[in-house]
């Protein structure tokens, strides 16, 4: 037994030993720290996607693809690029959308002095730099919209047609950005952070003598912008914050087809009589506004939208363009009558049945939502 206990005793104090090392404290492991010079990819980023197969194309960049069918087009998109790819020379098209680019390098585009179309909707540029515009003298399309733009880039290609920058934060136009553009028929520009001060520089528009097509809707406008040039066929003006037409606005608009105001404050203090009378004005969009009574219209207008004002009746003699009083006889010759097929009254403050006046004017009218 002795033997026994002489031999537990010193294990047993081994044990109490081991013991009382581990609650001891341990000094705290140092963590490496990370090399400066790595480069940390954002977390919030998916990978890039791999490399497709090879192309028939030597020049073909590997993250992009070359359709042989469709040699000048090049497709980049959907790619979770970081940066813009090498263009090769004979590229006329690029497909670069749905990305996550920041930047357009000089290097990307040294070779591309061709192209005629870019698509660089959705990503994330917040700078063009003007010695990559000011190369591509050939470029008709320019899509960047859903983009980090804070102004319109300068030095714009002199063949555009179509500039395309809505969904940016634009608040700033340089004086001289549009003025070479004389051959651009579409400016978009609606959901951006523009105001009336862009405006004051009433030249801002100077040199777009064939634009059709302006859209300037969701933007922060309190006032008509100045300037519009008097070639335009559509003018969009939704959602902002417009409460009055200047007298005369809309005299220089010969060729003026489709007005949207919808979405303003607009009442019949701020609407000259016939502000709307426009021999070539089809399509008048003026729903949620202000309006207790129904503005003085052309006989060639087609489709008006009032709906959700606050017009409480209507006087189809005093809105009518044409007297009532050609209307007494029966004639099988519509010719001459007011030329309306399409009016929205519902969301005002009014009570059927429609005014008989109202249908004794419109007699070409398809549709009325009361």
């Amino acid at each position: 037994m002795k033997g026994v206990a002489s031999l537990i005793f010193p294990l047993m104090l081994v044990l109490i030993c081991e013991v009382n090392g581990q609650r001891r404290p341990r000094p705290p492991k140092k963590r490496p720290t990370p090399s400066p010079f790595e480069p940390v990819e954002p977390t919030e980023l998916p990978p890039p996607l791999p490399p497709g197969p090879p192309s028939v194309f030597p020049d073909c960049p590997r993250e992009c693809i070359c359709p042989p069918d469709f040699p000048s087009a090049l497709y980049c998109d959907s790619r979770n690029l970081r940066k813009v790819p090498i263009i090769p020379s004979r590229v006329h098209y690029v497909y670069l959308q749905n990305n996550f680019i920041d930047e357009l390098p000089e290097e990307s585009f040294k070779n591309a002095t061709e192209l005629r179309w870019i698509n660089l909707d959705n990503n994330r540029i917040k700078k063009v730099d003007k010695r990559v515009l000011e190369k591509l003298d050939s470029l008709v399309f320019l899509y960047m919209e859903r983009n980090y733009l804070r102004e319109v880039p300068n030095n714009l290609p002199p063949n555009l047609e179509q500039l395309r920058l809505s969904w940016n934060r634009i608040s700033k136009i340089p004086p001289n950005a549009f003025n070479k553009l004389e051959h651009l028929i579409l400016l978009d520009l609606h959901h951006n952070e523009l105001n009336d001060v862009v405006f004051n520089n009433k030249n801002i528009f100077k040199g777009l003598k064939n634009l059709i097509q302006l859209n300037l809707a969701h933007n922060r406008l309190q006032k008509m912008p100045p300037g519009v040039p008097n070639a335009v066929h559509q003018l969009f003006l939704d959602q902002n914050r417009i409460d009055d037409i200047p007298n005369n606005y809309f005299k220089d608009f010969p060729n003026l087809q489709f007005l949207r105001l919808n979405y303003n404050k607009l009442s019949d203090k701020g609407l000259p009589k016939n502000s709307f009378n426009l021999t070539n004005l089809l399509v008048l969009h003026l729903a949620h506004n202000n309006l207790t009574n129904i503005p003085y219209i052309s006989a060639r207008l087609e489709h008006l939208y009032l709906n959700d004002n606050s017009i409480e009746k209507i006087n189809g003699t005093q809105i009518c363009p044409t007297s009532l009083l050609s209307f007494q006889e029966p004639s099988s010759d519509l010719e001459n009558v007011p030329r309306l097929r399409y009016l929205r009254l519902d969301g005002n403050l009014l009570k059927p049945p429609i005014p008989l006046d109202l249908m004794m004017c419109f007699r070409l009218l398809q549709s009325v939502v009361f």
